[in-house]
């Protein structure tokens, strides 16, 4: 058993005691995830040198996931801010190759643009695995633009411009590859929103894929 490999998880529950801050993780941006999220992601379903695709980068979880386990890294996001800081912190990086997007995800023509520049780039045609960790509709609103996904408090056109998002992506992912969805559910006018429920039933029937 390789260091690769020793510590994946394969359980369905992931308890994760504490939040990885080693490295350049830092608890800095509202709605980030716990690091150890997209270190297994990366870990079990990608090899080194293997392209991820990260459709919200945030604040860079992803990233410097992508950093330590020498996978190579195309990211989106259309926080200008958060795409400097990120920036800020990977000019010293040499042992991998990324691209950092400033764009609409939703937006098939800018999205088409951007991904195909990054991949040739990158000297790829395809990602082996997509990381989709989208905001949880109005909770918390990341900028103030019109296309964040963020800005929309209603569940009928969140889920459709997420499932747009998937689609726009879903060509550049390699045959037999994966999509991994990171979302949880919400709290609005004193009942739960299952989100996770009417995002993942979206997904099954507009793609075929298996959970």
């Amino acid at each position: 058993m390789t260091i690769e490999t020793e510590n994946i998880n394969v359980d369905s529950l992931w308890l994760i005691n504490e939040r990885d801050k080693s490295g350049k993780h830092e608890n800095i941006y509202h709605g980030n995830f716990i690091p150890q999220v997209p270190n297994q992601l990366i870990r079990r379903y990608t090899k080194e040198n293997d392209t991820v695709l990260d459709l919200f980068m945030g604040s860079g979880t992803t990233l410097y996931e992508c950093e330590n386990l020498n996978r190579n890294f195309i990211g989106f996001d259309i926080n200008t801010q958060i795409i400097d800081y990120v920036k800020s912190k990977m000019r010293e990086t040499q042992n991998i190759k990324f691209k950092i997007n400033e764009c609409d995800v939703a937006n098939q023509v800018l999205f088409k643009e951007n991904i195909e520049k990054s991949l040739s780039e990158l000297g790829t045609e395809k990602v082996q695995l997509i990381i989709a960790h989208p905001p949880y509709m109005d909770i918390l609103k990341f900028t103030e633009k019109a296309e964040d996904l963020s800005q929309i408090g209603d569940l009928t056109t969140f889920v459709k411009q997420f499932v747009q998002v998937i689609k726009n992506a879903f060509s550049y992912l390699e045959n037999k590859k994966y999509l991994g969805i990171v979302i949880g559910d919400v709290y609005k006018k004193s009942e739960v929103v299952p989100l996770v429920f009417y995002v993942l039933d979206a997904i099954k029937r507009n793609f075929y894929c298996k959970t």
